[in-house]
């Protein structure tokens, strides 16, 4: 999973494939953040360590059984320069100063000249960011940066969600905050909301523990969506699955960082079959059918998850509900975010998502 360390006055977060060295670089001394995506050909990097696998997660166990942060993730700056060579605009803006939360917005450069893109409002995407629940923001690099990949392939306005953590904030903190994302998207009056963004085409989508977020937030949520898009949903259960076991010593996404993830992000005393985590536990699945949503769901082969993430997609599909089901063999958990080259399968499937809910 992704792992962090200090050096040489430097920030990096690396992340282990079997086949890649993942990082994202953050040069402190730079008056401005920069970022550097790099995959290299793995030599000597190592793997989760099995001695110490909270660690590896930027965490550390405290005398009294409880976890603290050690490391906090480097973040990349928004930027809503307009003169700016940047293809996609960004900016923050506060959600519930009460709870500390906000939305990143993504907004196409081009959008701001009427003769390119005429007066066409763009589809709203809500989307949520992966990370087990405990880790990652909205404005991480390899988050921020498949925001505005997402944005401008689309084209869409993307609101990202800046959701509580846990431990801190353990589930449903961070299905609060993005019902919370779906109220503010009704009433805003942001400008990029009101002039670029068209509130009756609004869709629902996350990354591995943002599509878990997802899920559940489209069982609560109002007429205001049209569509859901679930991006290697994170799910879990105590009984393990054959991908599971196939892959528990997968290098991305171990089942021991995974059960540490729940450890910390379901409310205390829950296990893995709790309705968060179990998606078969959940109930109102028919709710996708009788609103008519169209939903899609994307998987690969490599992850440990994609047995409950089919399963999720075959209980939809008995609902009644038409899944655009987008699958690849091998490759692991995350892959089209690490290396954004190979994100044209999840684009396309956004894409055919907005067409089929537009068109019907």
């Amino acid at each position: 999973m992704f792992m962090q360390y200090m050096t040489n006055s430097k920030q990096y977060i690396t992340i282990h494939s079997h086949k890649y060295r993942i990082s994202f670089k953050h040069r402190i001394s730079s008056p401005h953040a920069h970022y550097i995506f790099r995959v290299e050909e793995k030599k000597k990097c190592a793997n989760m360590s099995s001695d110490d696998p909270l660690g590896s997660l930027g965490f550390r166990r405290n005398p009294d059984g409880s976890v603290s942060r050690a490391i906090e993730m480097a973040k990349t700056p928004a930027s809503a320069d307009p003169n700016a060579a940047a293809p996609v605009l960004s900016k923050d803006v506060p959600l519930n100063p009460s709870t500390n939360t906000s939305l990143r917005l993504f907004l196409p450069r081009t959008t701001l000249d009427p003769a390119t893109t005429g007066p066409t409002l763009l589809p709203l995407i809500i989307y949520a960011h992966g990370g087990g629940f405990i880790i990652l923001s909205a404005a991480s690099a390899v988050c921020h940066h498949f925001c505005s990949t997402l944005a401008l392939s689309t084209p869409a306005v993307v609101a990202s969600v800046e959701y509580r953590l846990a431990p801190e904030h353990r589930l449903p903190a961070a299905y609060e905050d993005c019902m919370q994302a779906l109220s503010w998207a009704r009433t805003t009056t942001d400008d990029w909301i009101v002039n670029y963004a068209d509130r009756s085409c609004c869709y629902l989508m996350g990354t591995s523990a943002g599509g878990n977020i997802a899920l559940h937030v489209a069982l609560h949520a109002d007429d205001l969506i049209k569509g859901l898009i679930l991006h290697q949903p994170f799910f879990g259960g105590v009984e393990r699955t054959a991908s599971e076991m196939r892959l528990a010593d997968n290098k991305i996404l171990p089942i021991q960082a995974t059960d540490l993830m729940w450890e910390m992000a379901l409310p205390a005393g829950a296990d893995r079959d709790h309705e968060y985590c179990n998606p078969m536990r959940r109930k109102g699945l028919d709710v996708i059918k009788e609103k008519g949503w169209k939903v899609a769901a994307t998987s690969c082969g490599g992850d440990p998850l994609v047995d409950r993430q089919k399963e999720v997609e075959k209980a939809l599909e008995g609902k009644g509900v038409a899944v655009v089901s987008k699958y690849v063999d091998g490759e692991y958990h995350g892959y089209d975010l690490l290396e954004p080259s190979k994100a044209e399968l999840i684009m396309s499937a956004v894409k055919e998502t907005i067409q089929l809910s537009t068109t019907n």
